[in-house]
């Protein structure tokens, strides 16, 4: 519980940070045009990213090539700073399964402008997640399937043992840079097989049989976009 009151099982309503790493897996980075990663390469989501089951992924306006992404997500149990990796994994209370919806196009714009990726990555209802998995659930988060399917077809299916980078490097390396807090949730990267998804799309998402999700797509309605975009 974090201060008194506030249970790790919804930590969608009062966690902080959302930290999100990209292209942690070979084939991913391939099929996004890059060679691996030397290091992590982050990003942040707002907590105003996350959306839960029974509400809809609404694709932001300026948007045109809405992209799926499934992740395993983990959920940290307590803070820290600078903490070495050998103790890195004392911080996990458990797990999520995470969707990093991507604006591609707009992500696409901002890299040939050399801009940073926050209207690509983190709009509203950008951070799909579902139930928190506590740890004794999941022995061995590097030997977890995780799958996303669109309509009923299988898109994505990937083993986290293929992550260049594993849970307690990530912990490590993000605390070196910034605190990290209880609560917060960190995107550990996506497997190959990225796509689009339009409005009225339903995704289905899940980490092997342990916990999954279904997500439905709207498209956004709201007023006007980003200048520029």
């Amino acid at each position: 519980m974090a201060g008194g009151s506030k249970p790790l099982s919804r930590f969608w309503e009062w966690g902080r940070n959302i930290v999100c790493v990209g292209r942690n897996y070979a084939e991913h980075a391939a099929e996004m045009g890059s060679a691996p990663p030397a290091e992590p390469l982050l990003f942040l989501k707002p907590s105003s990213a996350y959306v839960r089951q029974g509400s809809p992924i609404v694709r932001p306006r300026y948007c045109r090539a809405l992209q799926h992404e499934v992740e395993l997500g983990v959920v940290l149990g307590r803070g820290a700073r600078a903490v070495p990796r050998d103790a890195a994994m004392q911080l996990v209370a458990g797990y999520a399964l995470c969707l990093d919806m991507t604006a591609r196009d707009t992500q696409d714009e901002c890299k040939r402008r050399g801009l940073p990726w926050t209207l690509a990555k983190g709009f509203a209802t950008s951070c799909p997640v579902s139930d928190f998995v506590p740890k004794e659930r999941i022995p061995d988060p590097h030997k977890l399937r995780i799958w996303l399917k669109v309509n009923g077809k299988l898109r994505q299916e990937g083993d986290t043992s293929a992550m260049i980078f594993s849970i307690p490097y990530l912990i490590s390396y993000i605390s070196h840079i910034f605190p990290l807090e209880e609560g917060d949730l960190i995107l550990t990267g996506s497997p190959k097989g990225v796509g689009a998804v339009e409005a009225g799309d339903e995704i289905e998402a899940g980490i092997g049989d342990v916990v999954s999700v279904r997500f439905k797509v709207a498209q956004g309605t709201e007023p006007g976009s980003p200048k520029g975009v």
